[in-house]
């Protein structure tokens, strides 16, 4: 198991390049597995030290299933152009 209980982790650069999106599984103490999607967004106008904006969601194992369900849905949706 890696730092914070990282057991994979995937980097995704944006087309904009002002976005990244990382894709982390981790394991609680509890052994339980859940994957945490951050988004980093580079914020220009920020003061020194807070260059980065980071959004972050959690989606335990037993969710995926649903999860990946409804992101393909919404995906499909997008695809159509609404």
């Amino acid at each position: 198991m890696g730092p914070r209980g990282e057991v994979y982790s995937s980097r995704l650069q944006a087309k904009s390049e002002k976005r990244t999106y990382f894709f982390n599984v981790k394991e609680n103490r509890f052994g339980d597995l859940f994957l945490n999607i951050v988004e980093s967004k580079k914020n220009e106008g920020a003061a020194q030290g807070m260059e980065y904006e980071r959004h972050q969601v959690v989606v335990f194992k037993e969710d995926m299933p649903d999860f990946l369900r409804a992101l393909e849905k919404v995906s499909g949706f997008m695809d159509r152009g609404k």
